[in-house]
């Protein structure tokens, strides 16, 4: 692999890693642009490589997030390790697999996250809890699992999804939802890469430099949707959907 090859796919880490601090949704750029530009590897390869950037982003973005909002500990831990789990059986599952048939489905899915955050102009401004204690570990364990086997399993837009869930079922603002999706999406990427590491699939020499760049990306962007707040957090969540049904729409209609 060339040296402009290698300075591409880390200006790609590096705004993934700023996008995906801010709304999740990191994937969508970082996973397409290598699949083209390491066209010489199997895609398991690649997919497992950038598990190591994904992780690196999510994990300084987490910090800042930390340093500014409030956690509830008991539960975000119950999620992570279920979170973990989960993706390792996605990634499991998708060295058996194929995944193409869920996307056409997830398209769909997105038209009607787009257009209820779109006309919902309160929609994750603030914070709104109403279940018990029981309910939302229970709702907490659902989101885990699906999202968790979800990202293990496909990946592109699993931040976004969290993001997302934690608005609408737990009842959380913007920016405290966020900051719990960086602590199960560090723990989801954190059970992918146990899995491409006992596969040997990694390539170190290509992920080390993209995990740099994409830490880099991660700090940028967690500073600034902490300085911004819920409204600019919630126009870069309707960006990110927007980018996230045009990517699904082309893979399920037109590949």
């Amino acid at each position: 692999m060339d040296t402009f090859t290698l300075i591409l796919l880390c200006l790609f880490a590096f705004s993934a890693g700023f996008v995906d601090a801010i709304v999740g949704g990191g994937g969508l750029i970082q996973t397409p642009a290598a699949l083209v530009l390491l066209p010489q590897f199997p895609v398991a390869t690649v997919i497992g490589s950038l598990k190591i950037p994904a992780f690196t982003g999510t994990a300084f973005a987490t910090v800042q997030y930390l340093r500014k909002v409030m956690i509830n500990w008991r539960l975000a831990s119950i999620m992570c390790v279920t979170a973990f789990l989960a993706a390792f059986a996605g990634s499991e599952t998708l060295t058996l697999v194929s995944n193409r048939y869920m996307k056409p489905v997830i398209f769909f899915v997105l038209i009607l996250v787009a257009i209820y955050t779109y006309t919902k102009k309160n929609f994750g401004q603030h914070t709104h809890k109403t279940h018990s204690p029981k309910t939302e570990m229970g709702y907490a364990l659902l989101i885990s699992i699906g999202i968790g086997f979800y990202d293990g399993f496909i990946g592109p837009g699993a931040g976004s999804f969290l993001v997302l869930a934690f608005i609408t079922v737990l009842g959380l603002d913007f920016l405290h939802s966020s900051a719990n999706a960086k602590l199960i999406n560090l723990s989801t990427n954190f059970g992918s890469i146990v899995l491409f590491l006992l596969k040997g699939t990694i390539l170190w020499h290509i992920a080390i430099p993209m995990a740099v760049c994409n830490g880099l990306g991660g700090l940028l962007g967690a500073r600034l949707a902490i300085a911004r707040g819920n409204r600019f957090i919630r126009l870069f969540f309707l960006f990110i959907i927007t980018a996230t049904l045009l990517r699904f729409g082309y893979d399920a209609f037109f590949k």
